[in-house]
C-alpha cells in the first residue's frame, strides 16, 4: 500500500490514553489520521490537566466542546489532576487507571471494537484498563511502549525501593503477557520487552514521528547567511522535567561565560520552577531565557530562530535505551542538533549526521560540543540540517509510521470469547525485534 493511502474498509479502534487533546501529544495526530483513513476511532481518556497539573480552564467552562476532534469520538472519565509532587502524581496515575477500568466500560457500553490500542508513556498503569476493556470488548490488545516501567520511575527518583519496584515490574509483565502485540518506540527496548512477554505477545518496532508540521516541511528552517547575525541561539523545546538533567546544562552555561551563546527553553514541567530559581541564583539571566508553554502552531517560529536544538537526558541505563520523542521533531526541522545523550538517542543523531553528541550529564563535554558546532561554517551546519531532514523522511515520517501500524491493524487477529488469540501472521524479522547483528 502506498504511503498515506486510505484503506477501503476500516477497523473499529479504541485508543486508550491518559493524555489527549487539548493536551499536546502525538496520539492526537495518530487518532485523527486513522479516522481520516476510514477507521472508526474512539478515544477513552481523562480530564486535560497536563503539564500544568490543573484542569484546563477552557475544559472546565465547556467540556462538551472537547468531545470530538476531526472525526474522532472522545469519551472522558473523571480523574485527579496531577498537581505537584510525586504523591499527587501517583494518585493522578492510579485514579485514571481505576476510573477507566470501572467507568470506562459503562461509558462505552453498547460499542464494539476490533482493537484496543493503548498509548503508554508514563504511567504504565494505563495497561490495567487496556486489559479490562480488551477482554470485555473481545478485542485485540495492542500496547505502544514509550517509557519502560518500572525503570522510568526509578530513573527519575520517584520510587527507588526494590520492595516497591518489584510488584510494579510484576504488574507490567502481567500486562505485557495479555497483549496481542507490544510496540516499542526504541529498538533498544526490544530485548527487554521480548524477555518480559515470555513469548506470549509479539514485539515490534514502532517509532515516534515529528510533531506538528514536521511532515509537510513547514517547520524547517532556511539556511542563515554566513555571519548574518550576532551570537548563537540554542533552543530546547519540550518538557522541563527532572529526567532531562538540566543541572548539567546550567553548569555548561555558567562555564561558557559571556561568549555570545544564548540558551532558550520553551515549555513547562516539574523542573521549570527549579530552573528559574537556579538561573537567578547563578546570575545567568542575560544568557538564559524561558519562553513558557506555547501552542504547537507557534513552534516553527522558534525553530526558525535557532542555530541549534538541544536534547538532553540524565545519565541512566534506562535513558540510554530511550529515544526522546523530540529527536524526531528536531530531525524534521533541518536545524543541527546538540544531543547530551547516551546510547540509542545519540546513535540516531550520529547515524543521521544531524549534529554533535556528548555523554549524558557531562557539562564540560556539552560546552565543548556547542563550541565545536558553533565554529563550523554556516554551510556545514546547513548540510547537517539537510542530512537530518533526509534521515527523518526515510525513517520517521508520519505517513510511514501510520502505514506500518495500519498494516498491523489489518492483520491482527480478533480474540475469541475467552480472550485467546485466534491466530498470528508472520512479519519481517526486523519488525518483530529480531534485528540482524
Amino acid at each position: 500500500m502506498a504511503q498515506g493511502q486510505r484503506m477501503t474498509a476500516g477497523s473499529r479502534v479504541l485508543i486508550l490514553s491518559q493524555y489527549f487533546w487539548p493536551e499536546n501529544f502525538r496520539f492526537n495526530e495518530l487518532a485523527v489520521e486513522l479516522a481520516r483513513r476510514g477507521h472508526a476511532v474512539t478515544v477513552l481518556t481523562g480530564v486535560p490537566n497536563y503539564p500544568q497539573g490543573a484542569v484546563f480552564p477552557s475544559y472546565r467552562q465547556a467540556p462538551a466542546d472537547f468531545s470530538a476532534l476531526d472525526g474522532v469520538d472522545i469519551v472522558r472519565v473523571p480523574m485527579m489532576a496531577r498537581g505537584t509532587g510525586y504523591r499527587r502524581l501517583a494518585l493522578n496515575y492510579l485514579s485514571f487507571a481505576l476510573s477507566a477500568s470501572v467507568l470506562g466500560p459503562w461509558k462505552l457500553r453498547g460499542r464494539r471494537f476490533d482493537h484496543v490500542f493503548v498509548c503508554q508513556p508514563s504511567p504504565g498503569t494505563v495497561g490495567l484498563p487496556g486489559v479490562v476493556l480488551s477482554r470485555l470488548k473481545r478485542a485485540s490488545l495492542m500496547l505502544w511502549v514509550q517509557d519502560l516501567w518500572p525503570e522510568s520511575i526509578s530513573a527519575v527518583g520517584a520510587v527507588r525501593s526494590p520492595r516497591l519496584l518489584a510488584p510494579i515490574a510484576g504488574f507490567m509483565a502481567w500486562v505485557y503477557r495479555r497483549c496481542d502485540h507490544v510496540f516499542s518506540q526504541s529498538r533498544a527496548y526490544i530485548p527487554l520487552l521480548n524477555a518480559r512477554v515470555g513469548g506470549r505477545s509479539r514485539v515490534s518496532y514502532l517509532p515516534n514521528w515529528g510533531d506538528g508540521r514536521a511532515d509537510d516541511g513547514t517547520a524547517a528552517r532556511p539556511m542563515a547567511a554566513e555571519g548574518g547575525k550576532d551570537g548563537f541561539d540554542i533552543y530546547y523545546l519540550g518538557n522541563l522535567g527532572h529526567a532531562q538533567g538540566f543541572a548539567a546544562v546550567l553548569d555548561a552555561v555558567q562555564a561558557a561565560g559571556d561568549d555570545g551563546t544564548r540558551w532558550h527553553f520553551v515549555g513547562a514541567g516539574s523542573a521549570a520552577s527549579w530552573m528559574a530559581d537556579e538561573v537567578a541564583r547563578r546570575g545567568l539571566g542575560a544568557r538564559v531565557r524561558f519562553h513558557g508553554l506555547v501552542s504547537p502552531d507557534q513552534l516553527p517560529r522558534f525553530y526558525q530562530q535557532a542555530d541549534a536544538l538541544l536534547v538532553t537526558l540524565k545519565p541512566d541505563p534506562l535513558f540510554a535505551m530511550t529515544v526522546p520523542s523530540k529527536v524526531q521533531s528536531y530531525l524534521a526541522t533541518g536545524v543541527p542538533i546538540v544531543a547530551m545523550l547516551d546510547g540509542e538517542g545519540a546513535r540516531v543523531v550520529e547515524d543521521a549526521g544531524a549534529g554533535v553528541t556528548c555523554a549524558a550529564g557531562d557539562s564540560a563535554a556539552l560546552l565543548a560540543a556547542v563550541r565545536r558546532l558553533r565554529a563550523l561554517p554556516a554551510r556545514t551546519r546547513h548540510a547537517m540540517g539537510e542530512s537530518a531532514r533526509r534521515y527523518y523522511d526515510s525513517q520517521f515520517s508520519f505517513a510511514r509510521v501510520v502505514d506500518k501500524l495500519e498494516g498491523w491493524l489489518r492483520s491482527e487477529p480478533m480474540q475469541d470469547a475467552h480472550g485467546e488469540s485466534a491466530g498470528e501472521e508472520a512479519e519481517e524479522k526486523e519488525d518483530c525485534g529480531v534485528v540482524a547483528q
